[in-house]
């Protein structure tokens, strides 16, 4: 299934999409609380999806369920309470164009949920930035608690997967000496456009990314090319740290970013972003200053 939220007049609900339509599995469901969100039915484990699957069999001919994707406001994810995991330096080109060694580890950092922007939604320029790059990213999210968890037994941890582009401010980045402000501006995370539920990609790690800036391409790579894939990043995590449902890892960028560019390439107001990753689909995203 291909899970998103989405708005409405009367808040925000839970959706299935299939092809170009939404089943609104909130209305369907009367509200029952494990449907109001994806976060809520990925809580609910195998048997809420099984059910849920189910109520979208017996909605299926009722045309009051369903609306038109086109058109329809995306909201975020996963709520402000959520975690976001990110990976650096996890694609071997990446690490080349930074001219830095394959990492022995995964290297690991935050970024805060509050900047989630939903596909469709504008990603905002802060003040004091010039440098605003793009990173697209293969992400997925984790469907049970994990603590502690094997590497071969932690696919089953893994609910589906979705799309990020870690955005970064990189003048904040190299200034600081550190990552987390030049990660963290408002808007910086964004994510979806849904969540394609694991069962439906068997084979998560080979998958092509690709990053379009204005219809150029910027991003090409394949997700076969990353040092840890999403099973070892699981259990790497998990050893320190016990990751909940609902909470997001996000693998990685690969070559490509703007900054390495020659000459080098930042957003700027009215740029569009897409980024597609097969199996998954487009995150698209325009790009603003406030106040303009």
């Amino acid at each position: 299934m291909k899970l998103l939220n989405f708005h409405t007049y009367g808040g925000i609900r839970l959706g299935v999409v299939e092809e170009d339509r939404v089943f609104d599995l909130s209305s369907a469901a009367r509200q029952e609380p494990t449907f109001t969100s994806v976060v809520s039915l990925v809580r609910g484990g195998v048997e809420a999806l099984r059910k849920a699957r189910e109520i979208v069999g017996f909605g299926r001919a009722n045309h009051a369920l369903w609306r038109a994707l086109e058109g329809l406001e995306h909201a975020p994810l996963v709520s402000r309470e959520s975690r976001l995991f990110a990976v650096g330096l996890n694609y071997a080109d990446h690490a080349a164009e930074n001219n830095l060694p394959p990492p022995d580890l995964p290297i690991i950092f935050g970024k805060l949920a509050s900047g989630i922007t939903p596909h469709g939604q504008g990603i905002p320029l802060p003040p004091g930035t010039d440098q605003v790059d793009y990173e697209a990213e293969f992400a997925f999210m984790v469907g049970c608690r994990a603590r502690r968890v094997e590497e071969a037994a932690a696919a089953i941890c893994i609910a589906g997967y979705t799309i990020m582009n870690d955005v970064t401010a990189r003048d904040f980045q190299i200034k600081d000496g550190q990552w987390f402000r030049g990660k963290n501006c408002d808007g910086f995370a964004p994510l979806g456009p849904w969540l394609v539920t694991a069962d439906e990609i068997p084979q998560p790690d080979n998958l092509e990314i690709t990053l379009t800036l204005n219809g150029h391409i910027r991003q090409h790579s394949n997700t076969k090319d990353q040092f840890f894939k999403p099973a070892a990043l699981i259990a790497f995590l998990s050893q320190t740290l016990t990751l909940e449902p609902g909470d997001i890892i996000s693998t990685g960028t690969p070559s490509g970013i703007g900054f390495h560019a020659k000459p080098q390439v930042f957003l700027r107001s009215g740029d569009i972003v897409e980024i597609a990753i097969e199996q998954i689909g487009v995150l698209r995203n325009s790009v603003f200053r406030p106040g303009e």
